[in-house]
């Protein structure tokens, strides 16, 4: 079987919720990043046999977004695209999906990515297509309402959102409110070490914003990187539920993004002059109890090391998404393993954030330019799931 090579990875800057990027559609993020990934990578468009891209907050204003994205970046019309959904996981599954193509055949050279604009996601109806006789009509917020049913109430009872699976995860693991900032600290600490030390400029794709005055600005930059935050600072935050371990400090935030990269079969790398920053090694997915979501890297971890026959021991970097402070450290407790010169080392969600279908790409992103700065051989990839899931991805650098 061919391996799969992952060439010319890139994301452009994370937006805030309602920050710089809200005016940009979810069209012309994907857009923008898939532009940049031929361009750079130098790849002839007409090569490309399908555009994967994840999205979990769709609607049909952009539908198909895989498709929109390679027409919205003027692609040959011959080239397909497809959408896909496995929620925080999306991203890693758009790339996997992608390789899984190239590994049996079916496709050469594929564009993957995820993108996500939560600032946009819309408020819906579910009741007037038939007419409403009498009364008002619900909006659901889009976002809000995911969150909540992500899993069958009569089989799981209901839970109100992510932070209820968190605080779940903290009170099995007892995981502190101190801990917790701590561990939220760090990570802006250290991304924002990693943007004054230049680490993510070969990575990053600026976006032209519209401005409804003057010219389009330039946004080149992740806009919720805090340097200032301390444990401290973070201590002085309310908790989302009395007496519990979450916050707006060290969670992570709701963002807008793209990311993408192409995905191509090694024994066609020479032929198309194309340089990989790495290999996929091996992944898993795997399923966990929805109110502990945050714990879905532990079986999926536990099944891809059983895959490949892999261990910590073997792995220079981990890259570990930051949904929650407390989820992590509970994710760290459940595989009794712990390294911080290891474990994301340029920040993750709670700094850099958490642009749902964008972030699987964008860490792939992150660790392989990283792991190519090292030199490095083989870095883990895995995150939690909304509704009870965990993924997982080795990938091999290329030194």
């Amino acid at each position: 079987m061919r391996r799969a090579a992952i060439v010319t990875p890139l994301r452009t800057p994370v937006g805030a919720f309602g920050g710089t990027l809200r005016p940009v559609p979810v069209e012309d993020l994907a857009a923008t990043v898939v532009k940049a990934v031929v361009a750079r990578s130098g790849v002839e468009p007409g090569r490309v046999d399908d555009v994967v891209f994840a999205q979990s907050y769709a609607n049909a204003e952009t539908p198909c977004v895989g498709r929109w994205a390679a027409l919205h970046a003027n692609l040959p019309v011959e080239v397909p695209g497809l959408q896909l959904d496995r929620r925080c996981g999306g991203g890693l599954q758009a790339v996997v999906t992608a390789a899984m193509m190239v590994q049996t055949g079916a496709a050469d050279v594929v564009l993957a990515g995820g993108v996500e604009s939560m600032s946009n996601a819309e408020h819906y109806t579910t009741g007037v297509r038939w007419g409403s006789r009498s009364g008002g009509v619900q909006l659901w917020d889009r976002l809000d309402r995911g969150r909540e049913r992500s899993q069958p109430e009569w089989r799981f009872g209901k839970i109100s959102g992510m932070v209820e699976t968190a605080e779940n995860v903290a009170r099995r693991y007892g995981i502190t409110r101190e801990e917790a900032d701590e561990y939220a600290a760090r990570s802006h600490q250290r991304a924002a070490a990693a943007w004054a030390a230049g680490r993510f400029s070969a990575e990053v794709v600026p976006v032209e914003v519209p401005q409804r005055r003057g010219e389009p600005i330039l946004f080149d930059r992740d806009e919720g990187v805090r340097p200032d935050s301390t444990p401290q600072t973070l201590g002085k935050l309310r908790t989302i539920f009395p007496d519990g371990t979450v916050t707006a400090g060290n969670a992570s935030q709701q963002n807008d993004a793209a990311a993408a990269c192409l995905v191509v079969a090694e024994d066609r790398l020479d032929e198309l002059d194309l340089t990989p920053l790495g290999f996929l090694r091996g992944w898993a997915a795997a399923g966990c109890e929805p109110g502990e979501m945050g714990l879905g890297p532990v079986p999926a971890v536990e099944k891809l090391f059983a895959r490949t026959g892999l261990s910590f021991d073997d792995l220079d970097l981990v890259e570990l998404n930051e949904a929650f402070a407390c989820q992590v450290l509970g994710v760290l407790r459940g595989w009794d393993w712990e390294d911080p010169e290891r474990l994301n080392v340029n920040g993750s969600g709670i700094s850099l954030g958490h642009p749902i279908a964008a972030t699987g790409v964008r860490m792939l992103t992150s660790l392989l330019h990283e792991m190519d700065r090292r030199g490095a051989r083989y870095g883990l990839e895995t995150m939690c799931v909304g509704g009870g899931q965990g993924m997982a991805a080795v990938f091999e650098g290329v030194r």
